[in-house]
Order: C-alpha cells, then structure tokens, then sequence
C-alpha cells in the first residue's frame, strides 16, 4: 500500500466507498473506517499503520 488508491482499494476489500464531495470530510471517515477495521480485527498492524500514514499524509497536503 503505498497510496491513497491503494487505501481506497483496501476499503473497497470490504464493501466501503467513501465519497461525499467534501476532501477533508472524506479523509475523516476514511480514517475512522480503517480505525474500526483494525478494531474489528480485519486488517493487521501493518495495513493499519500504512493506511493511516498515508492518510495523514494527504490531510497534511490538503491542508
């Protein structure tokens, strides 16, 4: 995983697509859904740190 594609594909693994015209708003519940799929224990620590990186990545780049 190495972009935010590749987060969205991972959503998308588990039938989420997140899109509500407003950026800042989509990172948010993208971060929350990947927060929650790391809970739930459907991802592991890597997939979880990498997907949150490249979040905060792009949030600091929106910003």
């Amino acid at each position: 995983m190495k972009t935010m594609y590749d987060v969205l594909q991972l959503l998308k693994r588990f039938g989420t697509i997140i899109y509500t015209g407003n950026p800042a708003a989509d990172l948010e519940l993208i971060q929350e859904e990947v927060r929650e799929l790391y809970n739930q224990k459907l991802i592991d620590v890597n997939e979880y740190k990498t997907a949150i990186l490249i979040i905060r990545s792009v949030n600091n780049k929106l910003q």
